[in-house]
């Protein structure tokens, strides 16, 4: 098939211009514009229209290699978007199409057709195929039903559980019938958290003595627990594990911005209780997106699977937006607005 003629008009993209030390900041950034480029044989020119904020994204800015390629100088700023397609060398797309696949912090992206999965429009809000509908909510199924695999009458906590992987977490733990915790940043995202996601509980992590009220809403001790966050929360939580005990290991936000590692917690205790620890990476289980949302899909579209997005607009706004979740001053699934649908 002929490549597509090429698109008119500008593409605006943020680059890495320096890496960060400590909190990443506007100034590590730079935006840059091109002509928006034509499709080869096989890839689609989309327009974007919403851009995924995730702290994963945090490691991708450091030089050292992590699970996941770094990011160089000089190179646009990876995340998952959902866009309109305007152009398409590949017969599976036509313009018009929407989209969730393509990546990067720029108002257009070319993508292989192979890589992009066309999105229904009037299923659920695109912006939800970000988030509940998108790899945080793939995350924490797989997590959760793989690794932490809650019980009838066991309790189950997550931390940061007003986020966007947090808060699917706990509700597919309580469908399995446990009794479900939130940890969470300050009153307002506790009485979210219990109040709308239906969570038996939530803990606020700023609290002057997290042990003393965790050990109170926990006075069975912890049988699995979802651990997003690190720090004196995972110690507050490793303390009360019990016996058996199943932890899901997705993430470590606490420590993302730290130049310097803290020390670990001393880990003896998992000989005496046999607990099962384990690190996950949701990439490593492509099957489980499309699983997920297949089942996960109906229960938005009946309210009966709860989720809150936190929306900035701007492409430009994007390096901020990243400082703000790495500092947890997000309240839900945070997503950049680059475009309004239809324009």
């Amino acid at each position: 098939m002929a490549a597509a003629s090429s698109p008119s008009g500008l593409r605006r993209s943020i680059v890495l211009k320096r890496r960060p030390k400590g909190e990443p900041n506007a100034d590590d950034f730079e935006v840059r514009e091109d002509p928006i480029p034509a499709p080869a044989a096989g890839e689609v020119v989309t327009r974007t229209i919403w851009l995924s904020i995730d702290p994963y994204m945090r490691g991708r800015l450091r030089e050292e290699q992590t699970y996941a390629v770094a990011i160089q100088i000089g190179e646009v700023m990876t995340g998952e978007t959902v866009g309109e397609v305007i152009a398409s060398a590949d017969p599976a797309f036509s313009a018009g199409d929407i989209v969730v696949g393509s990546r990067g912090w720029q108002t257009h992206s070319v993508t292989p057709g192979d890589r992009l999965t066309r999105i229904s429009k009037g299923a659920a809000p695109l912006s939800a195929y970000l988030g509940v509908l998108g790899m945080p909510g793939a995350t924490a199924y797989a997590g959760v039903t793989e690794i932490c695999k809650p019980k009838a009458g066991e309790t189950f906590v997550v931390s940061a559980a007003s986020g966007a992987v947090g808060s699917v977490a706990g509700q597919v733990a309580k469908r399995a019938g446990a009794r479900v915790i939130g940890i969470a940043g300050g009153s307002e995202k506790c009485l979210w958290v219990q109040d709308s996601l239906g969570f038996d509980d939530c803990v606020d992590h700023r609290s002057m003595d997290l042990r003393r009220e965790l050990l109170a809403a926990c006075p069975n001790g912890i049988d699995g627990y979802f651990e997003n966050v690190g720090g004196a929360v995972q110690t507050a939580v490793f303390d009360q594990l019990n016996p058996f005990a199943r932890v899901a290991m997705c993430g470590m936000v606490s420590q993302y911005n730290q130049t310097v590692m803290p020390p670990g917690p001393n880990l003896g205790f998992v000989v005496g209780k046999r607990v099962l620890i384990q690190g996950f990476i949701v990439s490593d289980r492509p099957a489980r997106l499309t699983e997920w949302r297949a089942m996960a899909e109906p229960l938005v579209a009946d309210g009966s699977l709860v989720y809150r997005e936190d929306v900035i607009d701007g492409l430009e706004n994007a390096p901020d937006a990243l400082a703000g979740i790495l500092g947890g001053r997000n309240f839900g699934k945070l997503l950049v607005r680059v475009s309004h649908e239809g324009d």
